[in-house]
């Protein structure tokens, strides 16, 4: 395999440390930006001594140069919770992050992929969701800010392909879980896990019948690697996620049967723009990625548990 200098933007955060640290396994050099805002240092604390890992503390907003030969754009609050604090930087984040990492890309002719998400399908009316559905979506709601942002993302990245022949890939990310979630994340798993361990009300939101299908991080990593990996013919977009569906009230019974909690389970009202069905068709990943994921639920939540057990400690 040929050692590559790859930047990461956002890989302090949950996915992108997790995707640093694949990277550096597989030999490369690993450069990563983050801000900090919701990446957490302490994501990257074991890998700041190895040799080939440089971080750089930087907003992806600001334009910024470096020579690499690869580029993951992770960099974006996914959580509710973080991007609705600051909507305006959460779309800058999307749009003048993309076209920075897009003219680097330009500058060092490094091929670039973009991690895109679910949330571009908005609402579905088609169900699974396959990369050829334009979406139902909401320009104006409260989670348009991400929504939007990572839509308008994916037409830069494809105008940029078109127009300067940049070397792009589009992997569209659904619900993805796992170790170094934050604990006051605000999304379905780490709330209910975080809940059950502290035995809290389990609190849902709805009446628990909408559905998600939820991926391991490693699989979501070994996806995104592959991904990257394909012939430069391919852009993308491509789904990757877990086809599996679970409605949100048998997540929160698998999390208190797992944690032996003695939690009560409690609804509360819908958000609004809450979507409620998400499921990936992941036909594209089998075929040309030979990609699926391999963790089951159960264990990938017992590796999950056992992380916030040990962060609810300190």
């Amino acid at each position: 395999m040929t050692k590559k200098r790859v930047l990461v933007t956002g890989g302090a955060g949950f996915l992108g440390s997790h995707l640093c640290e694949r990277l550096l396994k597989d030999e490369h050099h690993v450069v990563c930006l983050d801000n900090l805002f919701t990446g957490q240092k302490e994501n990257i604390a074991h890998l700041l001594s190895h040799p080939h890992f440089q971080f750089i503390q930087q907003d992806v907003t600001s334009s910024f140069h470096i020579e690499v030969d690869e580029i993951y754009n992770l960099a974006c609050p996914a959580s509710p919770k973080y991007y609705q604090q600051d909507p305006v930087q959460t779309v800058k984040t999307n749009v003048h992050g993309a076209i920075n990492m897009l003219e680097l890309a330009k500058k060092t002719n490094a091929k670039i992929l973009q991690a895109s998400t679910s949330e571009v399908y908005g609402d579905p009316e088609i169900h699974p969701q396959k990369e050829d559905y334009w979406g139902r979506v909401n320009p104006i709601g409260i989670r348009s800010c991400y929504d939007e942002g990572k839509r308008c993302a994916e037409t830069l990245f494809s105008d940029y392909h078109r127009q300067f022949k940049i070397r792009i890939k589009i992997m569209r990310i659904f619900n993805t879980y796992g170790p170094r979630m934050q604990l006051d994340d605000g999304r379905v798993v780490s709330n209910f896990i975080v809940q059950a361990l502290n035995n809290e009300p389990i609190t849902i939101f709805g009446d628990g019948k909408q559905t998600r299908s939820f991926c391991y991080v490693d699989d979501l990593i070994e996806a995104l690697v592959r991904g990257m990996n394909t012939d430069d013919d391919f852009t993308g977009p491509m789904n990757i996620g877990n086809p599996n569906e679970f409605t949100i009230l048998g997540l929160a019974q698998t999390v208190l049967r797992l944690t032996h909690s003695k939690s009560q389970i409690v609804l509360k009202p819908l958000p609004s723009d809450d979507p409620k069905q998400r499921q990936p068709d992941i036909t594209l990943a089998k075929e040309l990625i030979h990609w699926e994921p391999t963790i089951q639920l159960e264990a990938g939540l017992m590796k999950t548990i056992g992380y916030f057990r040990e962060a609810l400690r300190k």
